[in-house]
């Protein structure tokens, strides 16, 4: 029986990330994966190929709406072509995904493809796609097995008209009218791909407001821009039921009034969020408890109640992101290797990648209203930048929550072009205790989309934004 220092059960960002840091500090490491390609949700059926998607539909859009006034003109007819579209994404995953075999290979990393499932709580029984079995011993186990999409009990997902993320990136033909159920990350980037492929999107989501768990600033303007952009909302509105007739779908909800809304359309996404994913992991043998969820109940050593059984990443507490599944699989590695590293959860932000991208770190201005914080904003619109202006992107602003007293950032929202690499400046600076003046007076290039932090900083700070 092969013997290792860690064995870790899953390879998404949290599982392979885990794995490269345990090899680094002189761990003999394995992997198990029970598809054929790594990466798990994020690099397969989740991040990457819904970017890739969200890249394409976004050069499609300016080619039909905006090339013209930037003094591109374009004989003929702009076509659609979905398959090679989606060919491109598949083509993208390929290659990162063969990276992180590359990078397994690399640090002398063993992977074992198969179903991983505990035996007791230092061995892992692998069952092979051929049925066959194979076990191995670890001191160490670090479960990383990710989540998979949610549903709604009543609703039966057919995988070909009422679908989740997964199947909406392998469609064989633009929808004429995307019924989306749920107005989260999820659901607003592909229903804003396949809007700016042709197909009429309608939103419908429970709360009164879409991006619900961000600030409200956002979900307000975010809502404005895809209205501009044609997206339907039926906001506050509680889904009862989703039935499949030949090639339409149609929805039933109550809406705040109580009064029944029929919705029809031939696709329907279901977008309601993500759950742990633990089928067939066996917890139960290695004595690993899991609250009423299905989440792997960790303490702040993300260590499970059996004392050399770690978890990270979607299948524990916390936001469902890859970067926070990272930054758990590196301080697992690290605390085994006897190292005390730190992850400050504050501060890990969140973005949403449409167009305009939402970004935010931090609190939001909700939150200290609820906590009794005594808080000034800052906010600055990106229509005032030349940069924003130059590009044709003025949507959105930036706004920075500062303490009142010590001038300490303790937030940052932003939608706009590129918001999503703009974010890290905030993270960096909260990360540092940052004052809002400290930001104001650092320089920023000229023209750039950063210089909205620099102004919603100095508006912050007083009235003394320069450029509104």
């Amino acid at each position: 029986m092969d013997q290792y220092d860690v064995a870790i059960i899953g390879s998404g960002p949290g599982g392979y990330v885990a794995a490269i840091r345990c090899a680094q500090l002189g761990m003999k490491t394995a992997i198990i994966e029970k598809y054929s390609t790594l990466g798990g949700t994020c690099l397969n059926v989740g991040c990457i190929p819904s970017k890739a998607m969200l890249d394409s539909s976004h050069h499609y859009e300016d080619a039909i709406n905006h090339f013209e006034e930037h003094g591109i003109e374009i004989p003929g007819e702009i076509k659609v072509n979905l398959e090679k579209m989606i060919g491109r994404k598949q083509s993208v995953v390929d290659q990162t995904t063969k990276g992180i075999q590359f990078l397994m290979d690399k640090n002398k990393i063993t992977v074992f493809e198969g179903l991983g499932s505990f035996k007791d709580a230092t061995h892992v029984s692998i069952k092979k796609n051929d049925g066959k079995t194979e076990e191995i011993e670890a001191k160490n186990i670090i479960i990383a097995t990710g989540s998979k999409p949610s549903t709604l009990p009543f609703i039966k997902i057919d995988k070909e008209r009422i679908i989740t993320s997964t199947e909406a990136l392998e469609l064989k033909e633009v929808p004429k009218h995307m019924i989306v159920i749920g107005g989260g990350v999820i659901g607003l980037e592909l229903g804003q791909v396949y809007k700016r492929l042709g197909a009429d999107v309608t939103v419908v989501e429970f709360m009164d407001r879409i991006i619900p768990g961000m600030d409200a600033a956002l979900s307000k303007e975010l809502t404005k821009v895809m209205k501009k952009q044609k997206v339907k909302f039926a906001l506050s509105h509680k889904v009862k039921s989703v039935e499949r007739k030949g090639d339409k779908v149609i929805v039933k909800a109550d809406d705040k009034k109580g009064q029944e809304v029929i919705f029809e359309g031939d696709y329907c996404l279901v977008a309601v969020g993500r759950k742990p994913y633990t089928e067939g992991l066996n917890a139960d043998a290695a004595g690993v408890k899991l609250d009423d969820r299905g989440k792997v109940i960790v303490d702040e050593h993300l260590k499970t109640n059996v004392d050399n059984i770690y978890a990270v990443g979607d299948v524990i507490k916390g936001a469902m992101l890859a970067h926070k599944a990272e930054e758990e699989g590196t301080l697992v590695a690290e605390l085994i290797a006897g190292q005390k590293p730190h992850i400050d959860y504050n501060l890990i932000p969140g973005v949403v990648y449409t167009w305009p991208e939402v970004a935010a770190v931090g609190k939001t201005e909700e939150e200290l209203k609820e906590a009794g914080v005594d808080y000034k904003v800052g906010q600055f619109p990106m229509r005032a930048l030349g940069r924003a202006r130059a590009s044709m992107d003025t949507d959105g602003f930036v706004k920075i929550l500062a303490d009142k007293k010590t001038d300490e950032v303790l937030g940052v929202h932003m939608i706009g072009a590129r918001c999503a690499d703009l974010i890290t400046e905030a993270v960096t600076a909260m990360e540092f205790r940052a004052s809002a003046e400290d930001i104001s007076r650092m320089s920023h290039a000229h023209p750039t989309y950063a210089e909205a932090v620099k102004e919603a900083a100095l508006a912050a700070t007083g009235d003394r934004a320069l450029h509104i």
